[in-house]
């Protein structure tokens, strides 16, 4: 975020002082949502100041070597993929705090039928993300704004759901899909210490073509309210989320 030095997950929903002071920090909305079960945290960015906050939460941490993408935070959880013997798996981001308890469980009753679940969102503006691309109910792939921009207009027209970028998946399925997406490197253009460069990136959402294209059982489940899946990425989202959680807390 433009201004802020820190980590998001600790940017606060209780303001203080100054614009990023304050209490309840996001990671902790998130946390009292999410399903009961074990939990890791992939850390990248202040990483020790991240663990530091979040000590007393149970969590377990695995650090991503390199600012490579969602898929990048997931290959650096493999391991936790492994040791865990839990067959429902939730991947969600920490910057979207707003998503209900009972949105994350209707998530894992999705994979009593399916194998991977993409949750979604109709917004008011389609704005720059990744659209879902379904048929006869079945997801068949997400593609990223950089692409269905450039798309006639009748072919945009039928998009209708965006991905939010939280995602379920069967354990069982996903270490699978995780060593091929291993072998599926994007070469993206990014600024880097003020000047831009080729970096290599691993896509999350890549995993929904693989699988789709394979024959697995490929979802969305939709979200009651747009705020759930509201990313908090600029000072004016911070804000946004600051009024909404004040609401919700009176």
């Amino acid at each position: 975020m433009k201004g802020y030095s820190g980590n998001k997950v600790l940017l606060p929903l209780l303001p203080g002082s100054a614009r990023f002071k304050g209490t309840y920090p996001l990671i902790s909305e998130i946390l009292k949502n999410l399903p009961q079960g074990p939990k890791a945290l992939v850390l990248y960015h202040r990483k020790n100041e991240v663990i530091t906050a979040t000590r007393n939460h149970g969590f377990f941490y695995y650090e991503q070597s390199a600012p490579n993408g969602t898929g990048g935070a997931l290959i650096a959880a493999q391991d936790f993929l492994r040791q865990t013997d839990q067959e429902c798996f939730i991947i969600t981001m920490g910057d979207i705090p707003f998503v209900k308890e009972a949105t994350y469980n209707n998530l894992i009753a999705h994979l009593g039928y399916q194998d991977f679940v993409v949750l979604g969102f109709r917004p008011t503006d389609k704005s720059q993300y990744g659209m879902l691309e379904v048929e006869d109910g079945a997801l068949k792939r997400i593609i990223e704004w950089r692409y269905w921009r450039d798309y006639p207009s009748e072919i945009q027209s039928r998009f209708e759901v965006c991905n939010s970028g939280i995602y379920a998946a069967r354990r069982s399925v996903l270490l699978n899909y995780v060593e091929k997406l291993k072998q599926r490197p994007h070469r993206v253009e990014k600024e880097r210490d003020g000047r831009m460069t080729v970096v290599e990136e691993y896509f999350i959402t890549d995993l929904v073509e693989m699988m789709s294209n394979d024959g697995l059982r490929t979802g969305v489940s939709l979200v009651d309210e747009e705020t759930e899946a509201m990313g908090v990425d600029t000072v004016e989202d911070l804000i946004s989320a600051q009024r909404i959680f004040a609401g919700r807390i009176r």
